[in-house]
């Protein structure tokens, strides 16, 4: 396997930019390998699944986890909080996190808000470029509330009136740094035609962490180091999806985490589970996704799950208008019988 296998040209006018409104009326390209590829919208899978489907969605929700603060010298700083390192909590003062400027800033310095007030202290250097920094304050989620923004991801300029339109309706559990985005294309009303459908809605959580942001640099991926990431998949949902007539994962995250479970027979924990070609799927048989950026491990899994037809499609999408990335439009693939 090489990089340039998974690169291709991607216009930035095809880079979505806002999230479209309501938001299954996002297109959706469907492609079940052998019948040829149609042209849908979100909103049309009651109609596309089938009863006895066992739909699984992640359900982190992301918190406001981008400072914008300000070093005692004056100069401009920036913290993306990744993950909590006292326990599990989001209450933990300590954190990983991406910082910039990364080289200037020292280990001790105090990051200050616009108002004076000291939000964050700068620690040890991690792993992958990260730094651990400690939240100045007792009660965290009320610092990120006030100061915190919504962490969008970087190819996104245009700012976010509606912070909501970055989280699934069903988010539930505090803890990621990035969305889960297929799942932002579902809505309440769409899920419960999906139950009438008879098809079920199961939960998993995959914390969305410092992988969502690192570039693959290996010409060779394979010697590509992928970042643990925290996941749980409940007992119940692990037991439905064996005896589900298909499983469909709404997203790459869900598919991580469904996976891992099923590879190590540990339904909670951290993974470093990283889908290429070559793996050997246990669970999931239908994958609901956005169109992903080039080389990038999300769309190697996409390779991963349907093989090189993953070109095609892309060329379709592309030559159609279809918007890509985080708040673009969607694909919905079947696997292949193996």
């Amino acid at each position: 396997m090489r990089l340039e296998e998974f690169d291709y040209h991607l216009p930035p006018s095809q880079i979505a930019q806002t999230p479209i409104e309501p938001r299954d009326a996002a297109r959706m390209l469907v492609d079940r390998g052998h019948d040829g590829i149609e042209h849908r919208h979100v909103r049309d899978l009651p109609s596309l699944l089938c009863r006895g489907d066992l739909l699984v969605v992640n359900e982190s929700k992301v918190i406001p986890a981008r400072l914008r603060l300000r070093r005692a010298t004056g100069g401009a700083a920036e913290v993306l909080l990744l993950e909590p390192q006292d326990g599990a909590s989001q209450d933990g003062a300590r954190w990983e996190a991406l910082v910039r400027p990364a080289r200037k800033l020292r280990q001790g310095e105090l990051l200050l808000a616009e108002d004076g007030i000291a939000i964050v202290r700068i620690g040890s250097r991690g792993d992958d470029g990260t730094r651990f920094v400690e939240i100045v304050g007792s009660d965290v989620p009320a610092v990120l509330e006030r100061y915190g923004e919504m962490p969008l991801p970087p190819y996104i300029t245009t700012p976010l009136t509606e912070p909501d339109r970055y989280q699934t309706v069903y988010a539930r559990l505090p803890g990621s740094a990035a969305a889960p985005t297929a799942g932002l294309h579902l809505t309440a009303g769409l899920l419960g035609e999906l139950a009438d459908a008879g098809v079920e809605v199961a939960p998993v959580e995959l914390i969305v962490g410092l992988d969502t942001f690192a570039p693959i640099t290996q010409d060779d991926p394979e010697q590509h180091h992928i970042h643990t990431e925290r996941y749980r998949v409940p007992a119940e949902t692990l037991r439905r999806a064996r005896g589900a007539a298909r499983v469909v994962a709404v997203g790459t995250t869900a598919v991580r985490a469904l996976e891992s479970a099923a590879t190590s027979s540990v339904l909670e924990g951290r993974t470093d589970l990283f889908i290429r070609r070559g793996h050997d799927w246990k669970l999931v048989d239908v994958l609901l996704t956005n169109f992903h950026l080039p080389r990038t491990t999300l769309l190697m899994m996409v390779d991963a799950f349907i093989g090189a037809r993953w070109r095609r499609l892309y060329e379709t999408a592309l030559a159609e208008g279809y918007r890509f990335a985080s708040f673009g439009d969607a694909m919905l693939l079947e696997r292949p019988a193996d």
